[in-house]
Protein backbone atom coordinates (compact mmCIF):
# COMPACT_ATOMS: atom_id res chain seq x y z
CA UNK A 1 0.00 0.00 0.00
CA UNK A 2 1.48 3.39 -1.32
CA UNK A 3 1.38 6.08 1.39
CA UNK A 4 3.17 9.44 1.92
CA UNK A 5 4.24 11.94 4.44
CA UNK A 6 4.82 15.75 4.63
CA UNK A 7 4.64 17.78 7.63
CA UNK A 8 3.05 21.54 7.53
CA UNK A 9 3.79 23.05 11.09
CA UNK A 10 3.14 20.59 14.19
CA UNK A 11 0.78 18.43 11.88
CA UNK A 12 2.25 15.51 10.00
CA UNK A 13 0.01 14.59 6.92
CA UNK A 14 0.14 10.84 5.78
CA UNK A 15 -1.89 10.39 2.35
CA UNK A 16 -3.20 6.75 1.24
CA UNK A 17 -2.65 6.36 -2.44
CA UNK A 18 -5.13 3.42 -2.74
CA UNK A 19 -9.23 3.03 -3.13
CA UNK A 20 -9.74 1.00 -0.86
CA UNK A 21 -8.65 -0.68 2.90
CA UNK A 22 -9.86 -4.06 3.15
CA UNK A 23 -9.00 -7.33 4.34
CA UNK A 24 -6.35 -7.58 1.58
CA UNK A 25 -4.13 -4.43 2.59
CA UNK A 26 -4.81 -3.73 6.41
CA UNK A 27 -1.60 -5.98 7.37
CA UNK A 28 0.50 -3.68 5.37
CA UNK A 29 -1.38 -0.86 5.96
CA UNK A 30 -0.36 -0.95 9.56
CA UNK A 31 2.96 -1.84 8.87
CA UNK A 32 3.16 1.38 6.66
CA UNK A 33 1.74 3.66 8.68
CA UNK A 34 3.98 2.48 11.85
CA UNK A 35 6.64 3.29 9.61
CA UNK A 36 5.53 6.96 8.50
CA UNK A 37 3.78 7.90 11.79
CA UNK A 38 7.50 6.84 13.18
CA UNK A 39 8.28 9.97 15.58
CA UNK A 40 6.37 12.38 13.69
CA UNK A 41 4.31 15.43 15.04
CA UNK A 42 1.85 15.45 17.92
CA UNK A 43 -1.31 15.95 15.38
CA UNK A 44 -1.62 13.33 12.50
CA UNK A 45 -3.61 13.92 9.69
CA UNK A 46 -4.35 10.68 7.93
CA UNK A 47 -5.47 11.82 4.49
CA UNK A 48 -8.38 9.76 2.86
CA UNK A 49 -9.84 11.26 -0.23
CA UNK A 50 -8.78 8.61 -2.56
CA UNK A 51 -9.90 5.73 -0.55
CA UNK A 52 -13.36 4.79 -1.42
CA UNK A 53 -14.12 1.83 -0.13
CA UNK A 54 -13.24 0.33 3.28
CA UNK A 55 -14.62 -2.69 5.41
CA UNK A 56 -14.33 -4.16 8.85
CA UNK A 57 -10.53 -5.28 8.74
CA UNK A 58 -9.74 -1.66 6.88
CA UNK A 59 -11.19 -0.11 9.98
CA UNK A 60 -9.45 -1.73 12.68
CA UNK A 61 -6.43 -0.95 10.93
CA UNK A 62 -6.65 2.37 11.25
CA UNK A 63 -7.96 1.90 14.70
CA UNK A 64 -4.46 0.10 15.24
CA UNK A 65 -2.61 2.86 13.94
CA UNK A 66 -4.11 5.28 16.26
CA UNK A 67 -3.41 3.07 19.17
CA UNK A 68 0.39 2.72 17.94
CA UNK A 69 0.61 6.36 17.77
CA UNK A 70 0.07 6.65 21.45
CA UNK A 71 -1.42 9.22 24.07
CA UNK A 72 0.78 11.77 22.97
CA UNK A 73 -0.27 12.00 19.93
CA UNK A 74 -3.20 12.36 18.08
CA UNK A 75 -5.18 10.54 14.70
CA UNK A 76 -7.80 12.63 12.69
CA UNK A 77 -9.47 11.48 9.40
CA UNK A 78 -9.48 13.73 6.39
CA UNK A 79 -11.46 13.88 2.84
CA UNK A 80 -14.16 10.94 3.80
CA UNK A 81 -15.84 9.76 0.66
CA UNK A 82 -19.07 9.24 1.81
CA UNK A 83 -19.70 5.37 2.12
CA UNK A 84 -16.31 5.37 3.81
CA UNK A 85 -17.77 8.15 5.79
CA UNK A 86 -21.27 6.04 6.36
CA UNK A 87 -18.80 3.18 8.09
CA UNK A 88 -17.12 5.72 10.28
CA UNK A 89 -20.74 6.89 11.45
CA UNK A 90 -22.44 3.41 11.83
CA UNK A 91 -20.00 1.72 13.90
CA UNK A 92 -19.57 5.15 15.91
CA UNK A 93 -15.81 5.68 15.28
CA UNK A 94 -17.03 8.86 14.47
CA UNK A 95 -16.70 9.84 18.42
CA UNK A 96 -13.20 8.16 18.48
CA UNK A 97 -11.51 10.43 15.63
CA UNK A 98 -12.19 14.01 14.05
CA UNK A 99 -13.83 13.45 10.97
CA UNK A 100 -13.11 16.59 8.09
CA UNK A 101 -14.34 16.86 4.83
CA UNK A 102 -11.58 17.68 3.19
CA UNK A 103 -7.79 18.02 4.36
CA UNK A 104 -7.79 21.56 3.96
CA UNK A 105 -10.72 21.84 7.07
CA UNK A 106 -8.50 19.61 9.02
CA UNK A 107 -5.54 21.76 8.43
CA UNK A 108 -6.72 24.84 9.23
CA UNK A 109 -9.11 23.57 12.25
CA UNK A 110 -7.08 24.34 15.69
CA UNK A 111 -5.70 21.28 17.44
CA UNK A 112 -7.25 20.75 20.89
Amino acid sequence: MALTSSTTDATQIIKVHSDRIDAAMAIQFKEDMRNQAEGGATRVVLDLTSVEFIDSSGLGAIVAAMKQLGNDRRLDLAGLHPFVEKVFRLTRMDTVFKLYPTLDDALSATAD
